[in-house]
């Protein structure tokens, strides 16, 4: 399960972003990567313009990336991308495409399955929320704005079984965060803390700022 650290100064590297500029076309799939497949379709308005728009989880096909496991045969190992479609009045708008920021769903969870990717469209607002079983949950919280995707919201839980051990949300939009700790070191009952601490950002957090969601964000996450 991933940690917060509290920082005052975010520092990041944008790679994960594959479009040079905007391109149009009369059908949102003509935009998903040559190369890959479907693996789920989110529709809904995220631009608030009446429209419904289109995000494609694409999987890629590489046969170099199917492995044989001992135990649960062969599996696809190939990583997982992300593609936002704006529909127009007269066509499709490609807005955000990353072709690997995400791992195959195939991933070794060790002793405990890996953690379960869904991305949902909720209130115009884009969800990627990773469900980690009784070891908790993260959650980012993207809005488009100034026009880009912006992370606006970060939640996330580490429990052990159903009792808390520690939870934090941050609202980038107060610039506000707060950690909630369980201080029993019996974890039961809960004896729970909270505290608020203040934010400060030097730019905004934008989605093509996360390369690899599965590894330390820049200054936001722990591994």
């Amino acid at each position: 399960m991933k940690k917060i650290i509290i920082s005052i100064s975010f520092f990041f590297t944008s790679m994960g972003f594959a479009q040079s500029s905007p391109r149009n076309a009369n059908s949102p799939e003509a935009f998903v990567p040559q190369g890959n497949v479907i693996s789920e379709t989110i529709r809904g308005d995220l631009n608030h313009d009446g429209l419904e728009d289109y995000v494609f989880i694409t999987k890629a096909t590489l046969k170099s990336k199917f492995v044989k496991d001992e135990y649960r045969g062969v599996l696809d190992r190939n990583r997982r991308g992300l593609t936002i479609v704006f529909k127009q009045k007269n066509d499709y708008k490609l807005v955000y495409q990353s072709k690997d920021c995400f791992s195959s769903e195939n991933e070794d969870g060790g002793v405990y399955f890996p953690p379960e990717l869904n991305v949902l469209i909720e209130k115009g607002n884009l969800l990627v929320h990773f469900a980690h079983g009784r070891y908790g949950y993260w959650k980012y919280t993207f809005r488009f704005q100034n026009p880009n995707f912006e992370l606006i919201g970060y939640d996330s839980e580490d429990n052990s079984g159903p009792v808390l051990l520690r939870s934090v949300s941050m609202n980038l939009l107060t610039k506000k965060m707060l950690i909630t700790k369980n201080t029993n070191p019996n974890y039961t009952p809960e004896k729970l803390e909270s505290k608020w601490t203040k934010l400060n950002f030097s730019k905004p957090i934008e989605l093509k700022d996360f390369v690899d969601f599965d590894q330390c964000n820049p200054s936001l996450l722990e591994c």
